[in-house]
C-alpha cells in the first residue's frame, strides 16, 4: 500500500519527545475557565417539584433549558447532573461550530436527499441564533465566525475538491489551488483547499456550557451536579431519582448523549468512541508568521481518518482527531483517556504538518468519548406516552447542532406539528448498533478499512461499499 504523507516526512522522534515532555494530562478549556465561572452547585437532596426536568448539563441539555424557559415563562425548570456542568464532551470537544444538523452535506444527502434544502437553511439559522445569543443573552464564549478550511493532503484528494465545488455552488465555497491555500495556513502538507466561509465558527467550548449555564440560573432554573440519575420512572408524571434525592415533574429531556441511556429502548443506539486532543503553548510573533493562518479558520483535512485544528484566542493550536478507539463492552471509562500512542501520533502528525514549528511544546492533552449513531448525527423521539423526549448519537459535531436538538425536543414533547418535526431525520429511528461482540468486530473493522482506504488512494473496499448501499457508509 502507498504511504501518507504523515508517514513520507515524520519528524524525528527527538521533536515528538521533547513536545510532549511537560503535557499535563488535563483539558485545557475547563482549566482556562474563570473561576467566577464554575460555581459549585449542590447535589440534589430529599424531593423537588418541577414542570420540566432535564437530565444531563452539557449543550443539549443547557440548550434544552434555555429554549424552555422562554418558552414557558414562569415555569419551574430543574437540570440534574451526574458530574459538573459542561464535564463531558461539551467541555472538552475542539470548538468547532457547524451549520450542518447532518454531519456534512454528503452524509445528509447519501440518508435524506430530499430534505437537505429545509435541513441546510435550519442549519444555518440556528448558527445564526448561537452566534447572536452572545448579544443577546451576555454571553462570552470567544465566538469567532470563521469558517472552515479542508486542506487536501494527498493528489487523489484534488479530485474530492473539485467534485465538492461542482457538486455544491454558491458563494460560500472558495476553491483554493495549492499556492492560495499555502497563503492562508502554510504547510508543506498542502496540495490544494476549500474554504468554507460561512457555515461554521470558532468558540471556547467551556465557556459555552458555563455561560449558558449562568444565563439559566438567571432566567430562574435550578441545577444540581454530582447527582447521577439511577432511574426514570412515569405513572401520572415523570419522577428522575439519584441517589440522594427525586425530581417529579410532568414532563422530562434526556440530554445524556453517550453515557447510557435511562430508555432501554436506546441502550444499542450509540457507541462511545474515544478522541484524542493535545494543545500547544502559545505561539510567538515568529511562530505565528511563519504559519500565516491570519483568517484564523477552523481547519479539517479531507482524508478519512482526519485531522481538526484550530487557533484559541491566545493563539495556542488545539490539534485532535485521526485516532478514533472504540473500546470491548462500549463503556466509558477514564483509564482510556490516557492512550500513550495516539498523543505521540498526533505529535508527529502535527509536526509533518507545521515543520516550521519544530520546538514548539504542547500543554496539555486529552480525550472524551463521542456518541456514535449509525446515521452519525443526532436521532430524536419520545417515550413513556410523550412525556419524556431524547436527542442522542451527535458523532462529534454537536457544538451547533445541540441547539437545534433542544427545539426539536421541546417541539415533541409539546405536540407541536411544524416543519422540524416533520423531517424524516426526527421521525425515523437509525438502526441500532448490534450487541458485543458483534460491535467490536464490526466498528474496528470499519476503522482498518477506513484507513486502507486513505493508503490507496481513497479507493473504498468491499467492506466499506458494502455499508455505503446499506446507508451504514461515512466518508468524512
Amino acid at each position: 500500500m502507498a504511504s501518507t504523507v504523515f508517514e513520507r516526512h515524520r519528524p524525528a522522534a527527538s521533536v515528538v519527545a521533547h513536545a510532549l515532555e511537560h503535557t499535563a494530562h488535563s483539558v485545557f478549556w475547563r482549566d482556562d475557565l474563570p473561576v467566577d465561572l464554575m460555581p459549585d452547585r449542590p447535589p440534589l437532596r430529599g424531593v423537588v417539584d418541577a414542570d420540566l426536568v432535564i437530565v444531563g448539563a452539557g449543550y443539549t441539555g443547557l440548550w434544552s433549558a434555555l429554549l424552555a424557559s422562554e418558552r414557558m415563562p414562569g415555569s419551574r425548570i430543574v437540570v440534574v447532573e451526574a458530574q459538573r456542568v459542561g464535564w463531558a464532551a461539551s467541555g472538552r470537544n475542539g470548538g468547532f461550530c457547524e451549520a450542518s444538523l447532518t454531519h456534512g452535506r454528503e452524509n445528509g444527502l447519501a440518508r435524506w436527499p430530499d430534505e437537505m434544502p429545509v435541513l441546510e437553511r435550519l442549519g444555518m439559522a440556528n448558527l445564526d441564533e448561537i452566534e447572536a445569543a452572545q448579544a443577546r443573552y451576555g454571553m462570552d464564549f470567544h465566538f469567532e465566525r470563521t469558517g472552515q478550511l479542508a486542506p487536501a493532503t494527498e493528489p487523489h484528494q484534488l479530485e474530492w475538491l473539485r467534485e465538492w465545488r461542482d457538486d455544491e455552488p454558491g458563494d460560500d465555497l472558495v476553491l483554493l489551488d495549492e499556492q492560495a491555500v499555502r497563503r492562508e495556513v502554510d504547510s508543506p502538507t498542502y496540495l490544494g483547499g476549500m474554504w468554507e466561509k460561512r457555515s461554521c465558527g470558532m468558540l471556547h467550548p467551556a465557556r459555552l456550557a458555563a455561560e449558558l449555564a449562568r444565563v439559566c440560573e438567571e432566567r430562574g432554573v435550578v441545577i444540581f451536579e454530582r447527582s447521577r440519575v439511577r432511574d426514570l420512572r412515569t405513572g401520572d408524571g415523570v419522577r428522575v431519582l439519584t441517589d440522594g434525592g427525586q425530581v417529579r415533574a410532568a414532563r422530562a429531556v434526556l440530554a445524556t448523549n453517550v453515557f447510557p441511556s435511562l430508555l432501554k429502548r436506546n441502550r444499542l443506539m450509540t457507541v462511545p468512541v474515544y478522541d484524542y486532543v493535545l494543545m500547544s503553548e502559545p505561539l510567538d510573533a515568529e511562530q505565528k508568521a511563519a504559519i500565516g493562518w491570519q483568517h484564523r479558520q477552523g481547519i479539517g483535512d479531507m482524508a478519512n481518518q482526519f485531522h481538526y485544528y484550530r487557533l484559541t484566542r491566545d493563539d495556542r493550536i488545539l490539534f485532535g482527531g485521526y485516532d478514533a478507539v472504540y473500546h470491548y463492552g462500549r463503556k466509558v471509562r477514564a483509564e482510556y483517556e490516557d492512550r500513550r500512542e495516539s498523543f505521540e501520533r498526533l505529535a508527529s502528525h502535527f509536526f509533518t504538518t507545521f515543520p516550521q514549528l519544530e520546538g514548539l511544546r504542547f500543554s496539555h492533552r486529552w480525550a472524551g468519548a463521542i456518541d456514535t449513531s449509525t446515521q452519525f448525527t443526532a436521532f430524536f423521539g419520545t417515550a413513556r406516552r410523550g412525556r419524556v423526549a431524547y436527542a442522542a448519537g451527535f458523532t462529534g459535531l454537536g457544538v451547533g447542532s445541540t441547539r437545534f436538538a433542544g427545539e426539536v425536543m421541546l417541539d415533541l414533547l409539546d405536540g407541536v406539528d411544524n416543519e422540524r418535526t416533520r423531517l424524516e431525520m426526527v421521525r425515523k429511528r437509525p438502526l441500532p448498533f448490534p450487541p458485543e461482540p458483534a460491535a467490536a468486530l464490526g466498528i474496528n473493522a470499519t476503522r482498518w478499512a477506513l484507513d486502507r482506504a486513505d493508503h490507496r488512494e481513497g479507493r473504498r473496499n468491499l467492506l466499506l461499499k458494502t455499508l455505503d448501499a446499506l446507508g451504514l457508509g461515512f466518508d468524512s
